[in-house]
């Protein structure tokens, strides 16, 4: 019990570090900033990469196509080799009106190289000169003024990449249970406010909607500076802001995602396909995680019930605050997810089930059978352009792991 006691009053003071000294983490408040319609509207491509996305497709293109933009725009999605007729669909949803739609395949993936990632290559070079590029996913649903309220934000502020983090879908109890915690949990390893400061080693963005600008894009080196990122959003968000650029992420409000993780299985996968690469590869990190995960969400509840069975109750005040704190900081993105904050307490065991994943994508990395999506499985990457792609830059390393929910 005297171990047990130190290790919860070492989770305490963790916890109040991360509450009141880790950039507000927690907060949900990192919406689009103030902004203004501009002089001038800038030309506008959205690049959508979509690979065997027929299922999502009729809920997310045609709210692109609908976009409300008073400037010039136009969408290029490229199907990515597809099996399941996504460039048929999508020629037929285009027909419909609205934006200027252009669907094409790129050449065969070449080595050194995501399929997202060569996707994106091909569409941004068919965007000509549009002065901004909006990345994002097959599966992402905008709102009829998002991509307005996207190109006054970086108009107003002087901002190269405004990025939002798309609501995920909730309906599911397994959705509900995994969810909102992986996007506290990306918080808490890239605090927005945090990544959202000139001058800061910190900096992230959310893959499913990222508008970049041009010039910004090419001073960071184009898609091929990232181009065997598995983890493509966190390692464009670096090169933009190490190039002297401005970025910026926060929480969505009419950016929603639309794919559906029904069973807990896809959840799994979907968590663990990824989380080893973000550790680098490395034994020693994944060792570090564990042992974070372990000692930040596990030993609180069970300081707390422990202490509280054999009459430890310094051990188990401990325990108990360590546990309310947590559940405290959960709250806000709960309220977000409109989501009962009764249930936060219940954040331990997702913390558990993301430990795993991890542990299992190592496993599973070990095996030959790590990056895989889509029918392409991705090697570990050489270190160079892309590759090693981790949380070094970003605090709280030990804490936690940037996963891809919902990202092609």
């Amino acid at each position: 019990m005297t171990v047990l006691l130190w290790l919860s009053v070492s989770s305490l003071l963790v916890w109040i570090g991360l509450t009141c000294g880790h950039g507000w983490f927690w907060r949900t408040d990192q919406r689009l900033p103030e902004r203004r319609p501009p002089a001038r509207w800038p030309r506008v491509a959205v690049v959508v990469p979509a690979r065997d996305e027929a299922e999502v497709l009729p809920a997310s293109l045609p709210s692109l196509l609908a976009q409300r933009y008073p400037g010039e725009a136009r969408v290029v999605l490229v199907d990515d080799h597809s099996s399941d007729g996504t460039g048929d669909l999508a020629r037929a949803l285009g027909a419909g009106g609205g934006l200027p739609l252009t669907v094409t395949t790129p050449p065969p993936l070449p080595a050194g190289w995501t399929g997202k990632l060569w996707a994106l290559r091909h569409g941004v070079e068919l965007a000509g000169s549009a002065d901004y590029l909006l990345l994002t996913d097959a599966d992402i649903a905008h709102g009829p003024h998002s991509l307005a309220a996207l190109v006054e934000a970086a108009e107003t502020g002087g901002l190269d990449l405004v990025s939002q983090m798309a609501r995920l879908r909730v309906e599911t109890r397994w959705e509900r249970l995994v969810v909102p915690a992986f996007v506290y949990f990306f918080a808490q390893l890239y605090p927005f406010r945090r990544s959202n400061r000139p001058g800061t080693r910190t900096a992230a963005a959310a893959g499913g909607c990222s508008l970049v600008r041009r010039t910004a894009l090419e001073r960071a080196g184009g898609v091929a500076a990232v181009r065997g990122a598995v983890i493509d959003d966190v390692s464009l968000a670096r090169a933009v802001k190490r190039t002297g650029g401005r970025t910026w992420l926060g929480l969505a409000e009419q950016v929603d995602s639309v794919r559906p993780y029904p069973r807990p299985a896809q959840l799994w996968r979907m968590v663990s396909r990824s989380a080893y690469a973000q550790l680098r590869y490395s034994p020693v990190l994944l060792a570090g995680t564990v042992l974070g995960l372990g000692l930040v969400y596990l030993v609180p509840p069970v300081a707390a019930f422990a202490g509280a069975a054999t009459g430890r109750w310094g051990t188990a005040a401990a325990g108990g605050a360590a546990w309310a704190l947590m559940a405290g900081t959960f709250a806000p993105m709960l309220r977000y997810y409109r989501q009962p904050v009764a249930s936060a307490v219940l954040l331990p065991f997702t913390a558990l089930l993301y430990l795993l994943m991890t542990v299992d994508s190592a496993v599973q990395h070990g095996r030959g059978r790590g990056a895989a999506w889509k029918g392409r499985t991705y090697p570990r990457p050489a270190d160079g352009p892309g590759g090693g792609d981790g949380p070094g830059d970003g605090p709280g390393n030990a804490l936690g792991n940037r996963t891809m929910i919902g990202e092609d």
